[in-house]
């Protein structure tokens, strides 16, 4: 008797139609590779403990995988006691231009927003 089980993993973190739509620009201009996707975690460092990767890379053993969006999403499993529920926007506005992070986890983040501590 041959069973299988499909294992179903909830996509840990949220990007909105802003970031979406300008990570597609960026992958359709830097000409991306396709065997690449969208790697989100976080590195020690950073003036409040944490900082935030973001950067396109081929998929490594201990990550997890996710289609959020139509984008290929990378993850090492260690990092989502970090990251989950997080939600990346893109802000364009008079004062500043980019990615924002929306993190629940952190208890604390620095006035840049780009490192956090847990």
């Amino acid at each position: 008797m041959n069973t299988t089980k499909d294992t179903v993993v909830a996509q840990p973190i949220n990007l909105t139609e802003g970031a979406i739509t300008h990570l597609k620009r960026i992958i359709i201009e830097q000409n991306v590779p396709e065997d690449h996707g969208l790697r989100i975690g976080v590195k020690g460092g950073g003036c409040s403990g944490f900082s935030y990767l973001l950067g396109f890379d081929v998929q490594k053993e201990k990550d997890d995988t996710f289609d959020i969006g139509g984008i290929k999403v990378l993850m090492e499993k260690s990092h989502g006691i970090y990251l989950l529920g997080m939600e990346i926007d893109w802000v364009e506005g008079l004062n500043n231009r980019g990615f924002s992070f929306n993190n629940p986890n952190a208890s604390d983040t620095c006035g840049c927003g780009t490192s956090f501590s847990a």
